[in-house]
Parts: C-alpha cells; structure tokens; sequence
C-alpha cells in the first residue's frame, strides 16, 4: 500500500501461513524469511503492526508475540521502521467506533480501498487497517 496525492493505493495484501501443529521454531523461520522476502520485493519505508492486547488465552498471546518478535526481527534486519497501533486507535480511526467488530472492519476497509470484496481472512483486513492508519497518520493522532 502506498500514498500518492493524498490517496491510497492499494499494491497487494495476504497472510503468511504456517501449519498450526508443526514445530514453532520452523513456524517462526518461515515468517522470518517471508517477511524479509516481502521487503526485498515491494521495498516499504515503514511497516505497521497491530500491537497486541491482552488475550483471554495466554497460549495464542504468546503465539501471536513470538511472531510479531520475527517479524520485527526482519524488519529491524532490513533497516525498515515498525510503527504500532493499538487495536481501539486503528477501529476508531477506520470505523469511528473503537468496539467494531470484524465484519465492520473488512466492510470499511472495502469501501475505503474500493475492493470488489470483502478482504479476507479478516487478519489480512485488519493488517490493511493498520497499514491505512500508517499511511494516514498526523502526529496529533495519538
């Protein structure tokens, strides 16, 4: 995704996904090494991270830290900024309501970037957020 004369242009979005029951460590090399290869490829200034909550269960909290840890990791090893928003921010600042729930997201985030559909899964709607908030964001934001 990318800015030009104040609007958003939308270059291509997805998921990285690694086999749920496979060795973690072999998940998190393998998020490591598509990150960095996502970098080398559409050369970004800055990426955007949702910056985690607290989750009602600590084994996916945990999970999810490690592979945000990788993903930092790749993008501090190619020099490329990591910008945090927390989840309230990012659906207040797409959805006007800090409570939305994923089907308002992917709904806002289709009209927002004028997408034939739903983008999906809803991580990927909710990484365009982030990435919508990054890209739009004033230092009064937050």
């Amino acid at each position: 995704m990318q800015a030009e004369n104040g609007k958003i242009k939308l270059i291509a979005y997805g998921t990285i996904e690694t086999k749920a029951n496979s060795y973690m460590p072999a998940r998190l090399r393998q998020i490591y090494l598509a990150v960095r290869r996502l970098i080398r490829q559409y050369k970004p200034d800055k990426i955007a991270l949702e910056s985690l909550f607290f989750y009602k269960n600590q084994k996916t909290a945990i999970t999810v830290a490690q592979a945000r840890g990788v993903i930092m990791m790749a993008c501090q090893s190619l020099r490329v900024s990591v910008m945090e928003y927390p989840p309230l921010f990012v659906k207040n600042k797409i959805c006007q309501n800090g409570r939305a729930n994923k089907k308002e997201m992917q709904k806002k985030i289709k009209l927002l970037l004028k997408l034939k559909e739903l983008p999906k899964p809803d991580d990927a709607a909710d990484a365009l957020a982030a990435a919508i908030c990054c890209l739009t964001e004033r230092k009064e934001d937050r």
